[in-house]
């Protein structure tokens, strides 16, 4: 379920959000939710070295080039975004049960 927020972006920032969206033919949001997932997928490692995801901020990178080179589908690219929702999810929902947890003296 997706909920609506207003978030004001510097002008830079907004600018890049649109060149993004624009040659991978995204939304506005797509894109900023998918930088805040690889923010995530980038993060969390470091802060659980034992959570195991099954995608890296390299394999989005590698994911990125292969589009770059082969201008891969729209359906492709959806279904790479999912991969990084799911894995995203999966490392927000474990943060959040190490975080609910009361700490054992």
């Amino acid at each position: 379920m997706l909920k609506r927020y207003q978030v004001l972006l510097p002008d830079w920032l907004e600018e890049y959000v649109k060149l993004v969206a624009d040659k991978y033919d995204l939304s506005f949001s797509e894109v900023i939710r998918t930088m805040i997932c690889n923010w995530i997928l980038a993060a969390m490692p470091n802060v659980y070295p034992e959570l195991k995801l099954e995608i890296s901020p390299e394999d989005i990178y590698e994911m990125i080039k292969s589009e770059a080179q082969d201008n891969m589908e729209r359906e492709d690219i959806h279904r790479a975004l999912s991969k990084i929702y799911f894995e995203t999810r999966k490392a927000v929902e474990y943060r959040m049960g190490k975080e609910k947890k009361p700490k054992k003296k």
